[in-house]
């Protein structure tokens, strides 16, 4: 052991983590705003805790601590000439210098923006337009970020021109105590950007009403207990990990063990290393990928029941992509000999622009499906020639507290039950609208109502989703879902979950047929060329018509910043040449 993991280690073990039961009582975010929540919780013993790279603990943040520095950040804020309403963006990297300015914008009466970190994919400059971009849309009056990515981040400070400052600097200004503004329970609370916000970025306003309502209700839904603990890589500029693990954990008073998302990825286990630890019940939530890559880790030889133990795993959440049940199952194989059930499994649905939660599967009911025929998901007649084909759909719960949905034609009428059409919702957390854009919130707002932009069905006050309208590929006048293709060409032995994106292209003689890209980890020419035809024949016995498969280099497709596979993206840059297949030439 180095010197340098010996220091770590001794650090780790003369902290103690803050607990997770507490004699404070528990008050499910039912205050007016979040400023009111964090003062609550700031009365009790629970916190957060940040991991590194190894699951060791580097620093132990209570919430009285956590209120303390963001008030300092507040007076800093102040002074430096923050007015209310004006708004602050921070590259939100997870850890406690993000979390108390974040706190202290909110405390200032301005809207903290938060930020992505960059990725793996696209390099720097394409960081640097992506965050601009942004900018360009919320004007904020400063852009904070650690002093590592000074570079980037200065460079997209400057374009917009505002300030850019890194927070250890902004840290060391004086910090003299002085009024806060007034914030009223209607003001805005913060500034989000959608996932797969690029060159058109759409801003969601939330107000405080519309966090604590929309955390209240899904706190209630998961039904927290005194035990409960949560643990999260979840990135702090995504929805799920900004609104969900950790606003909610603060509003409803849950203490939280954090690895960073690029630690994660590097060292997934280390996530399910922090489960096992926790003597308590665990709460925590991921996308389909992060239980895949999880499962794919471990190793035949590993011994999961020694090194693990996730019988206390009580809810295991699911949501932010589309659920793949065949996953789930496979992360329930891996890890059950330590303890893991398939009831703790927890779907969900929501979006920014209902701040998080649409609904819920009550906790304990695990995964249900339901096998829906390709017809009725294509909108086409039965083929009586060709055998049925089914596609498991996901049960993705009731809609939460405070929520209302409904499943809608083309007309806008409302539709039965297991009849697909357009998700819409209604409730108090919904957005006011996307900031500085009328045309766009007016486009999927309506009477209260939003169309989320996701097709489904009702069944027995349920909601299953079955796809993005958007990603839809319409051919001849059959839909065909994206993810079918996706999922069929996963079936073939070598790939992995996200290896496959499928969109429809227009040929030179105006004909609409389904691309199909592929991470292509086969170097020999021959068995290159035998990879493509079996790709293709497979998307022929899906679509049951050609279509064009290109195969590319491993890590080639874009995703967006919180890990879903942008189609949309990948269709761009293949189309603008940036996407290179590789040669077929025997």
């Amino acid at each position: 052991m180095s010197d340098t993991d010996t220091e770590v280690q001794s650090t780790a073990q003369a902290l103690v983590p803050t607990p997770n039961e507490d004699a404070l009582p528990r008050r499910l975010a039912d205050f007016a705003t979040f400023g009111e929540a964090l003062d609550y919780a700031a009365r009790g013993k629970r916190g957060f805790n940040f991991h590194d790279p190894r699951g060791n603990l580097m620093r132990v943040m209570p919430f009285s601590e956590l209120r303390e520095e963001a008030l300092q950040a507040a007076y800093r804020l102040i002074s430096s000439g923050v007015q209310k309403g004006d708004r602050i963006a921070l590259i939100a990297e997870t850890g406690p210098e993000f979390a108390a300015l974040f706190c202290g914008a909110v405390y200032a009466g301005a809207w903290p923006v938060p930020l992505p970190l960059p990725t793996s994919f696209g390099g720097k400059d394409n960081y640097i337009d992506q965050i601009a971009v942004q900018m360009a849309s919320a004007e904020p009056k400063v852009l904070f970020y650690p002093r590592e990515l000074e570079g980037m981040a200065q460079a997209a400070a400057d374009r917009q021109g505002c300030e850019g400052r890194a927070w250890e600097d902004f840290a060391g200004l004086e910090a003299t105590a002085c009024p806060l503004p007034e914030v009223s329970t209607d003001d805005i609370c913060f500034l989000q950007y959608s996932s797969g916000s690029t060159r058109f970025p759409h801003g969601v306003a939330v107000t405080h009403k519309g966090l604590l309502a929309n955390v209240a209700a899904h706190s209630h839904g998961m039904k927290f207990i005194q035990s409960d603990r949560c643990i999260s890589w979840l990135p702090w500029y995504h929805d799920m990990g900004l609104v969900g693990c950790f606003l909610s954990m603060i509003a409803n008073q849950v203490s939280t063990d954090y690895l960073r998302t690029e630690d994660f990825a590097r060292r997934p286990l280390a996530w399910l290393d922090l489960v096992s630890r926790n003597p308590g019940t665990s709460c925590s939530f991921s996308p389909t990928f992060g239980y895949d890559i999880c499962a794919r880790r471990v190793s035949s030889q590993t011994q999961v029941s020694e090194r693990f133990d996730l019988s206390r795993w009580r809810i295991a959440g699911n949501g932010a992509d589309m659920i793949r049940p065949d996953v789930m199952q496979n992360f329930v194989n891996a890890f059950a000999p330590a303890g893991f059930r398939a009831a703790a499994f927890l779907p969900s649905y929501g979006l920014a622009e209902a701040t998080l939660a649409v609904t819920i599967m009550p906790p304990g009911d695990g995964i249900r499906v339901e096998l829906v025929e390709e017809e009725r998901l294509s909108g086409s007649p039965r083929d009586l020639s060709r055998p049925a084909r089914y596609r498991a759909i996901v049960n993705c719960g009731v809609p939460v507290r405070g929520m209302k949905v409904e499943i809608r034609g083309e007309t806008g009428q409302a539709l039965p039950d297991h009849h697909i059409g357009k998700v819409w919702c209604s409730g108090t957390s919904l957005m006011q609208g996307y900031y500085r854009d009328p045309e766009a919130t007016a486009a999927c707002m309506a009477d209260g109502w939003l169309d989320t932009g996701d097709m489904g069905y009702m069944a027995n006050g349920h909601l299953f989703i079955v796809g993005r309208a958007k990603d839809m590929i319409i051919i001849n006048g059959k839909n065909h879902w994206p993810q079918d293709i996706e999922w069929a060409v996963e079936q073939l032995p070598g790939f992995n979950h996200g290896d496959i994106a499928a969109f429809a292209i227009e040929t030179d003689g105006g004909e609409e047929i389904p691309a199909v890209l592929v991470h292509c980890r086969v170097s020999d020419p021959v068995e290159r060329l035998k990879l493509h035809d079996t790709i293709r024949d497979k998307v022929r016995s899906i679509t049951g018509m050609n279509c064009l498969v290109e195969l590319v280099p491993p890590r080639t497709l874009p995703r967006t910043s919180s890990g879903k596979l942008s189609r949309a993206k990948a269709k761009k840059l293949y189309l603008e040449g940036a996407i290179a297949p590789f040669s077929l030439a025997a």
